[in-house]
């Protein structure tokens, strides 16, 4: 029985192309990350004070439009992956998708939830794939770098937080594609 489409959590799929065909499409996240080069670029021609003023104020905004529309992506790729977890026949994720979210807007415990969550997509990669496919550790680290980024080059931090995304997609589609079997 085929799941609807506006409800992905109503019966758990068994097809790995299903759950493939669910995954973020990280290629939007990227005309993101240009959009925000194209707004810093618009932003410093209007305002040349931008681009030797240190101080941090309110952006322009045809700066923060895009630099805010691809964090909300971000969040809601970060959603869609957990979504896909959920759905693993024979897989029981400790993440739920909301709490995915959710977690990253608490302070001090989101330094914390940046590693986490992508630790345990790690964990299904490697169980999945029996072998070490995905580094535990490394794209929480990509992570933080892009998130700190993006306090400095907007655009520059988006395209690294898209970049990790594309390295978690790649990882998730190959384990998908591989049997259910293999899944403890």
């Amino acid at each position: 029985m085929a799941t609807p489409i506006g409800n992905p959590l109503a019966a758990r799929s068994t097809s790995g192309r299903e759950l493939i065909a669910r995954l973020p499409k990280v290629w939007i996240g990227y005309l993101l990350a240009l959009a925000t080069l194209l707004g810093e670029m618009i932003a410093v021609a209007q305002h040349p004070e931008l681009a030797k003023s240190a101080e941090f104020g309110v952006p322009p905004l045809v700066l923060f439009l895009p630099s805010f529309v691809a964090l909300v992506y971000w969040q809601t790729c970060i959603h869609r992956y957990h979504v896909v977890l959920a759905n693993v026949a024979g897989w029981k994720h400790p993440i739920t998708p909301a709490r995915a979210v959710w977690f990253h807007f608490i302070p001090f415990f989101n330094l914390y939830w940046i590693f986490r969550w992508p630790y345990a997509i790690a964990v299904f990669v490697n169980r999945r794939m029996n072998a070490p496919v995905m580094s535990l550790w490394a794209t929480g680290v990509s992570l933080l770098v892009g998130l700190v980024c993006r306090v400095f080059d907007p655009a520059l931090g988006t395209a690294m937080l898209f970049f990790s995304c594309g390295y978690i997609s790649r990882n998730l589609k190959r384990a998908l594609q591989t049997r259910e079997s293999t899944v403890e």
